[in-house]
């Protein structure tokens, strides 16, 4: 089972590593990509009008992306083993399982973002929460 876990582990840091690029991508690309990605128009005018607060939201997210991605490739395997790494990834593992899950309670609370971009981020935080699972569930006492 440890393989299992370690290579789920593996896919779900490839995951949150490729949703940080994606932020990232967002402030290099600017407004058009805040569209297509469904931030908001509130964002995106923003963007265009150079302020600091679509940058600095977006840095933030992607930060907090690519430290989960380090979380999921330290309990894979990959590297040294973070303090914590087990907590952490259960931690990681239900904030990415309760984002999929409770976006129709937090749709209204972000009223500029599409139908679209809920559904789409709601259904790419269950894959990676449920790949998470999958490799923590297999991996716990190797964590």
């Amino acid at each position: 089972m440890q393989h299992l876990g370690s290579l789920a582990l593996t896919l779900a840091g490839t995951f949150s590593a490729l949703a940080a690029l994606a932020h990232l991508a967002c402030i290099a690309i600017g407004a058009p990509a805040y569209r297509v990605m469904g931030a908001g128009e509130r964002m995106a005018r923003a963007a265009e009008l150079g302020q600091w607060q679509p940058t600095v939201v977006t840095l933030g997210i992607a930060a907090c992306l690519g430290v989960w991605a380090l979380f999921a490739f330290s309990g894979a395997g990959w590297g040294p083993r973070l303090p914590l790494a087990k907590w952490g990834l259960v931690l990681i593992t239900g904030i990415y399982l309760a984002r999929g899950f409770a976006y129709p309670v937090i749709q209204p609370l972000f009223p500029g973002n599409s139908t679209t971009f809920w559904v789409i981020s709601s259904g790419i935080c269950l894959l990676i929460g449920t790949t998470h699972l999958v490799g923590v569930w297999t991996s716990w006492r190797d964590l």
